[in-house]
């Protein structure tokens, strides 16, 4: 019979998660892990495996924290212009007043590894496809609502926010506030 764990996986994932965002993945060291976990790092790799499985552990649960946030922040009243630029002004604030400027996980990561590992490639692609697919759906929604003109391919637009969603959260990192949400007026114009 083995000893219990003593801690809590999910909130090693989410303390991880924290130092993977703020540090990145190749300069978060094991020390780090072990620091902002309170976790010994032989139970770390015996409960996680290897400090890349962890990464990846921390980067489902970014995506899964941030489509969470995008699906209640969209489904809120209001037209989908609006709606949209709530989400977008939820994500910037985030950014701009925290006590570091991190940007977002996910385009961290594809800055850091995408193009040469392509799993992590794909894990962020799933995420970018899943916002994709919410701003598609929220335009839509707006269509019916008679809130955004019927001739705008609500799938072609939903691309265009992601592109532009994603460049703001790495602007988000050096541009003052006013500057980014003239951004985000601008991107969201076509609607």
């Amino acid at each position: 019979m083995g000893r219990p764990k003593g801690f809590e996986p999910d909130a090693v994932i989410a303390q991880a998660m924290e130092t993977f965002w703020s540090k990145g993945y190749t300069d978060t060291s094991p020390a780090d892990l072990v620091e902002a976990t309170g976790v010994a790092k032989g139970s770390l790799y015996h409960s996680f495996g290897s400090k890349r499985q962890l990464f990846d552990r921390a980067l489902d649960r970014y995506s899964q924290m941030q489509a969470e946030r995008a699906v209640e922040c969209l489904a809120q009243p209001g037209t989908a212009k609006e709606r949209i630029r709530a989400y977008f002004a939820l994500l910037m604030d985030d950014d701009l007043d925290g006590p570091v400027r991190r940007g977002c996980l996910a385009q961290n990561t594809v800055g850091e590894l995408g193009g040469r590992d392509a799993e992590v490639t794909r894990a962020v692609h799933r995420l970018q496809e899943g916002v994709i697919e919410l701003f598609a759906a929220r335009i839509r929604q707006g269509q019916r609502d008679g809130d955004v003109d019927e001739d705008v391919d609500a799938q072609a637009q939903a691309m265009l926010l992601q592109t532009a969603l994603a460049g703001l959260r790495v602007m988000a990192r050096t541009f003052d506030r006013p500057t980014l949400y003239r951004i985000i007026d601008t991107s969201l114009a076509g609607l």
